[in-house]
């Protein structure tokens, strides 16, 4: 029998904004509200909001809350200091992503998001030994996203906390009050502009809600204008960008997020073997003509296989462009490649990752 699809606690009030919603991962998604081109200049020139309660949150506790952590994420979790979050790959033994989150230290638990929901096996699995209990909190745990450049403006006067000294992938972990509405506020997000992170009690969703929009004047946004916003900025996503068990953290290019010599962590070991030179890279793709390529798009040089595209995306700023995984030798700013269409294929020229700030100016502002 089917299971039907969760409605965050934000639905009925986005649904009253005039959303539309779409079903993946057992949660029903907000999709957009009618304008993509203004939800894409409400993001990129001013300030968005969106529904991420979906995002899968599992909470770590006891005393090895953070050796459990540490054993599933390649990051140095271990050397978290309470209030800190880091960013990383969860890896298999044999060194192959099977998901990639944020872990968040508090002073007495520890919170691992990830994209997958069937996570619940493997951590046991990967933790066993371990004085820890892990539960799957994200239903108790909805937040928005608040990604924008006025985004530190809209929120400071409404934060009982002072976020002006808050850093980047720094959260506050005692709950504050944000226009009169309990929160943990994080300055963390997803689409490569300045934010915040937003976790409410579900009973606290609807005032949360209006507290942003109306207050803070924030253009709700949703997962249609997403993928243009994470392709520009080189976020990846599971199911899109890599599967479950094929790919090393090295083929997305997370090598800064993979601590090798520092912690160890389930795959460590396999992971020595790659380090030193990956085979291959996640670069961006511009791309010309006007068809755009599917999801999982063969990419060629010369007639020779080279690669997989991951993401396409039309960019308002850049045009067609797309996310894909290059051998390491042709993954090199310029070099030229072919991309396979539905009609033949189409040119197209490799650029950096993260077309857009490539060097992060803009989160870490």
């Amino acid at each position: 029998m089917e299971t039907e699809s969760i409605r965050s606690p934000f639905y009925e009030v986005a649904a009253s904004a005039g959303a539309s919603f779409m079903e993946e991962g057992g949660w029903f998604w907000t999709d957009g509200f009618g304008d993509s081109d203004g939800e894409y200049r409400g993001v990129r020139d001013d300030l968005g909001v969106w529904d991420v309660s979906p995002l899968n949150k599992w909470e770590f506790r006891g005393p090895d809350a953070l050796a459990a952590a540490q054993r599933v994420h390649t990051n140095n979790i271990l050397g978290l200091s309470v209030g800190q979050v880091r960013y990383g790959a969860l890896c298999d033994a044999a060194g192959l992503m099977l998901d990639d989150g944020t872990v968040y230290r508090l002073a007495d638990r520890v919170w691992v998001m990830t994209n997958g929901s069937e996570r619940a096996e493997h951590f046991a699995a990967a933790t066993e030994g371990l004085d820890v209990e892990i539960e799957a909190v994200t239903r108790t745990m909805p937040h928005l996203g608040l990604q924008g450049p006025r985004s530190r403006e809209a929120l400071a006067p409404l934060c009982e906390a002072d976020i002006a000294g808050l850093g980047y992938f720094r959260f506050i972990p005692e709950p504050t009050k944000v226009g009169g509405v309990p929160c943990v506020v994080s300055r963390t997000g997803f689409g490569g502009e300045l934010g915040y992170e937003l976790f409410c009690a579900p009973e606290d969703a609807a005032d949360l809600w209006e507290v942003v929009v109306t207050k803070m004047n924030a253009r709700p946004f949703g997962v249609g204008v997403l993928e243009s916003l994470r392709v520009e900025a080189g976020l990846i996503v599971l199911d899109y960008d890599y599967s479950a068990g094929e790919r090393t953290p090295y083929d997305l290019s997370l090598d800064r997020m993979v601590a090798l010599g520092t912690v160890d962590f389930l795959g460590s070991d396999a992971l020595k073997a790659v380090a030193a030179s990956p085979p291959r890279r996640l670069k961006t793709l511009r791309l010309e003509g006007d068809e755009l390529p599917e999801y999982g798009a063969e990419v060629t040089r010369n007639g020779e296989p080279v690669g997989t595209l991951t993401s396409p995306a039309v960019s308002p700023r850049f045009g067609p462009i797309a996310l894909a995984i290059l051998d390491a030798e042709v993954a090199r700013d310029g070099e030229r490649v072919e991309v396979g269409l539905d009609s033949g294929r189409t040119g197209a020229s490799v650029a950096e990752l993260a077309i857009y700030d490539p060097e992060k100016r803009r989160p870490r502002a």
